[in-house]
């Protein structure tokens, strides 16, 4: 029975004694990333500690640990303590600092963002060169459809500026046929003017005397 039991609980764990791969994945999805990260950090740190065991203490600290073992014994104490407040203290650190906390949110909202774009995340090749020529021509696909955006603006204002030029010239056009038109008229009343007014002079009149 008790085989039994131990080959169950063996079963949700893999060969290095981790809990599945699918198990981990709904935790992490059930809790706020920064109680992970401070689960991960805490597990991490026991981790240092128990690697820290007084065996491999005594061991770098012979031959003193052989003849006070006691005092080797309080100096691993001492050492485990210490070692454990700094480490805590440096998380303390690098979560308020880094504001995490704000980060997280971030990046879960990108992944709720995320999940509504069908078009999966770019992921590298593996190969430098292909990477690095798939990421200049998105860049220059993207610059070419800026520069085909701005000249198409560009074409809109000098289709705009060719009406105003194309109507400033009618316009001066108009103006010169009226002021041709005027000047034509001012001759044309210049000769009835000199008409009429040599209907007016005397001189036949005289020689007629």
């Amino acid at each position: 029975m008790e085989s039994e039991k131990s080959r169950e609980s063996n079963a949700d764990k893999v060969d290095d004694g981790s809990p599945r791969r699918s198990d981990s994945v709904k935790s992490s999805q059930s809790k706020p990333r920064l109680k992970l990260f401070s689960k991960v950090m805490e597990k991490s740190l026991q981790w240092l500690l128990d690697n820290a065991s007084l065996d491999r203490f005594s061991h770098y600290f012979q031959p003193l640990s052989k003849q006070n073992p006691p005092l080797t014994e309080a100096m691993h104490k001492q050492f485990i303590s210490q070692l454990q407040t700094l480490v805590q203290n440096e998380i303390a650190t690098v979560i308020e600092e880094g504001d995490l906390q704000v980060k997280f949110k971030e990046l879960d909202q990108l992944e709720e963002l995320a999940k509504d774009t069908p078009q999966a995340a770019w992921r590298p090749s593996g190969v430098p060169e292909l990477d690095v020529c798939s990421g200049l021509v998105s860049y220059y696909k993207k610059q070419e459809e800026y520069m085909r955006i701005q000249l198409k603006k560009l074409q809109k204002e000098n289709a705009g500026l060719a009406q105003k030029v194309q109507a400033g010239r009618e316009s001066i056009t108009h103006t010169e046929q009226r002021i041709a038109a005027g000047v034509e008229e001012w001759r044309a009343s210049l000769e009835d003017l000199e008409a009429f007014a040599s209907t007016l002079s005397p001189s036949e009149h005289f020689e007629s005397l």
